[in-house]
C-alpha cells in the first residue's frame, strides 16, 4: 500500500473510532442518570480498574499496558466531566509532582484547583469546594508525609486510589555560565534527593534556598540571573526555564506515592488495598496481639509506621485486602482497640 491509501484507512479508522465514542458517551449517560438517581458517585476507582485489567488481558496488539491506561483513562475523565464537572484539588502549584499524579487519575480536562498546604486539600474536599483531593503520602527516599498522616486522623474523608509517580529531578537554569550561578531554589527534600549532583558539580557550595515546592522554584530561577533550580522537566518545560542536567537524583527508581481522599467509599475490586489508623491500649503487648490477629487470619500487612499525632502515638498500618472481608471485620471489631478505617482501594503500586 502506498502512503495515500493507508491515510484512507487511518481516516476510516477514525470515522468509526468518533461514532464507538459517542455510542460509549450515551451509555455513560444512562449510567449517569441512574447514579443520579441514588446519588452514587460518577468516579468508582475499582470499576475503571477492572476495565482496564479487562482490556490488558485481550490485548494482543501494538499498544503497552501503558499505552492503555492512558488512553482509556484519558477517555473515562472526559466520561466523567461530561456528566458532572468535579474539581479536583491537590497540593501546588502547577506542575507540582502532585499536579502530576491528578492528572494521570483525572485527565487533562478536569478542573483542578492548586492549594498551598496539605490542611487545605483537606479542607476544600471536606467543605464540598471538591470532590476529590490529591496529596503526597509517602517518598522512596524520604519516607511518610506526617502531615498527610495529621490530616486523615482529622478529617472524616475516604482514601479512594493511589497513585505512584517517578520522580526525576532537573538543574535547570537561564544562566549559560554555571560557574555565575548563585543560588538554586528547589522544595526542602529534593535538595537531599539530589545530594550527590550537587557535591560532584560543586553546587553544595553555594546558597540553596527551600520553597513550598519546586515548580515555584521554577518560577523564581526564571525570574533571577544567576540562579538555578531543582525541578521537574514539566516544571522547566512549563516556565519555558532551560535544562542544563536531567535525572540528577541519586536514587534512580525515586517514587512518590499520593492518596486521592473523597466523602465515599470504594466498593470490593478482588485486588484491593487498605490503610488504618490504630491507637493501641497502653498495655504490654498489646500491638503484638493486634499483629498477631492478622497473621491468623491470613493477612498480608505491608506497611507499619509509628507517628505522634496530638501528642499521642499512634500507628499507620496498611494490608492487602477490603475493609468490609468478614475476617478483617472480626479484627477491627475487637474492643479495646481505637481504629480508624481510613479507606480500601485499588491497589495499584507495591510497597515503595
Amino acid at each position: 500500500m502506498n502512503l495515500d491509501e493507508l491515510r484512507v484507512d487511518i481516516d476510516n479508522i477514525d470515522d468509526t473510532l468518533l461514532k464507538l465514542y459517542n455510542e460509549r458517551m450515551e451509555l455513560v449517560h444512562k449510567v449517569g442518570e441512574l447514579k443520579n438517581t441514588t446519588g452514587s458517585p460518577i468516579y468508582r476507582p475499582e470499576r475503571e480498574q477492572s476495565i482496564l485489567n479487562r482490556l490488558k488481558k485481550q490485548n494482543f496488539g501494538k499498544l503497552t499496558n501503558s499505552a492503555i491506561d492512558a488512553l482509556f483513562l484519558e477517555m473515562f475523565a472526559v466520561a466523567r466531566n461530561l456528566e458532572l464537572p468535579e474539581a479536583i484539588a491537590y497540593l501546588g502549584p502547577k506542575a507540582s509532582f502532585t499536579h502530576q499524579a491528578a492528572e494521570s487519575k483525572f485527565g487533562a480536562l478536569s478542573v483542578y484547583l492548586p492549594i498551598s498546604t496539605i490542611k487545605g486539600v483537606f479542607r476544600e474536599v471536606f467543605n464540598g469546594n471538591a470532590k476529590f483531593g490529591v496529596i503526597p503520602i509517602e517518598n522512596s527516599s524520604n519516607g511518610i508525609v506526617s502531615d498527610t498522616i495529621s490530616c486523615l486522623n482529622e478529617y472524616n474523608l475516604k482514601i479512594i486510589a493511589e497513585v505512584v509517580v517517578d520522580v526525576h529531578h532537573v538543574f535547570a537554569s537561564t544562566t549559560d555560565n554555571l560557574e555565575d550561578i548563585k543560588k538554586i531554589y528547589s522544595k526542602d527534600i529534593a535538595f537531599g534527593q539530589c545530594h550527590n549532583f550537587l557535591t560532584d558539580h560543586s553546587f553544595d557550595e553555594i546558597e540553596q534556598i527551600p520553597v513550598e515546592s519546586t515548580a515555584k522554584a521554577a518560577k523564581l530561577a526564571l525570574k533571577e540571573k544567576g540562579s538555578a533550580a531543582i525541578c521537574s522537566g514539566v516544571a522547566a518545560k512549563l516556565y519555558n526555564l532551560p535544562i542544563r542536567f536531567e535525572n540528577i537524583e541519586d536514587n534512580p527508581n525515586n517514587k512518590t506515592r499520593f492518596f486521592i481522599v473523597s466523602n465515599f467509599e470504594n466498593q470490593e475490586s478482588g485486588d484491593d488495598k487498605t490503610s488504618l489508623l490504630v491507637k493501641l491500649p497502653n498495655t504490654s503487648g498489646s500491638l503484638v496481639d493486634f499483629l498477631n490477629d492478622f497473621k491468623r487470619e491470613n493477612i498480608n500487612l505491608t506497611k507499619i509506621k509509628s507517628h505522634i499525632v496530638e501528642g499521642n502515638s499512634i500507628f499507620f498500618i496498611e494490608f492487602n485486602g477490603h475493609s468490609k472481608d468478614p475476617k478483617i471485620q472480626n479484627i477491627l471489631n475487637k474492643d479495646g482497640r481505637d481504629i480508624k478505617i481510613l479507606g480500601s482501594y485499588v491497589k495499584e503500586a507495591d510497597d515503595i
